[in-house]
């Protein structure tokens, strides 16, 4: 693989990723989700607004109710003094409040639907955006399993395409092994028949090898004249066995049986 094609690659790979997370549902999945709970946390801040305000009304007519219970005692207590004038004025001014009473519980009971309606969603939207979660954590592990599934195959066909690199480096350092171990032998043979001087050498080691040379030829013949004067003789050796490999014959015939 040349530089040019690894450049490529590098690149590949890396356009891929900007993509992958350009692309990556994941981010969808939580982007969405995050709509989602911002969503549900207006709503029930929607609904903590309207329970306060019914709490209010309902305290403000629970005051206007104590007022309008004070008033008609104190219009029932001015009929006992006899001043009807009194309870005359009293009953006006429950009249007035009752009027405000009954439009204040117009407000209250909107105020409770609507409180009621709030709740309901909230319950609704709260269980829709449990099931959303546990929907997006799942589908998010099976995409993250799937891409990790994905970069484990291209790492396997990237490492299989790479084979046949390492198998050509392998035949070549085979070829250069080869080719030095025969450069080594062609160095030892001349420098045995003396083509090429091994300056490693004593100065006169040429001279001892082609002394013992010699006097392996020298042993030889006379291995040789032995054996003839054997054969003249008729005699036989042996039963020294190995003992007697290397020593010089003793000249001697054995007697025979």
């Amino acid at each position: 693989m040349n530089i040019t094609t690894r450049m490529r690659n590098l690149f590949r790979i890396k356009t891929n990723r900007a993509l992958d997370r350009f692309d990556d549902p994941r981010e969808s999945l939580d982007d969405s989700y995050d709509r989602q709970v911002d969503l549900l946390a207006q709503l029930r801040r929607g609904l903590a607004d309207v329970t306060t305000a019914r709490k209010r009304i309902e305290l403000q007519g629970q005051e206007l109710g104590a007022r309008y219970d004070r008033l008609g005692d104190q219009a029932q207590e001015a009929m006992d003094q006899g001043r009807e004038d009194l309870a005359r004025t009293a009953l006006e001014r429950r009249s007035g409040l009752e009027q405000e009473i009954t439009a204040l519980r117009g407000q209250f009971d909107s105020l409770q639907r609507q409180e009621a309606n709030l709740l309901e969603n909230e319950r609704r939207m709260t269980a829709r955006v449990a099931a959303f979660r546990t929907q997006k954590e799942t589908l998010k592990a099976s995409y993250t399993a799937s891409a990790a599934q994905v970069k484990a195959n291209e790492s396997v066909a990237g490492l299989s395409g790479d084979l046949n690199g390492v198998g050509r480096s392998i035949d070549q350092a085979k070829d250069k092994v080869l080719q030095m171990q025969a450069r080594a032998a062609a160095t030892d043979e001349l420098i045995a028949r003396g083509v090429v001087q091994d300056h490693t050498a004593s100065p006169d080691e040429d001279l001892d090898h082609m002394l013992a040379k010699g006097r392996s030829a020298t042993d030889i013949e006379r291995q040789l004249a032995a054996m003839r004067e054997q054969r003249k003789r008729g005699a036989v050796t042996g039963g020294s066995g190995w003992l007697g490999i290397g020593r010089e014959p003793s000249g001697e015939s054995q007697p025979t049986t």
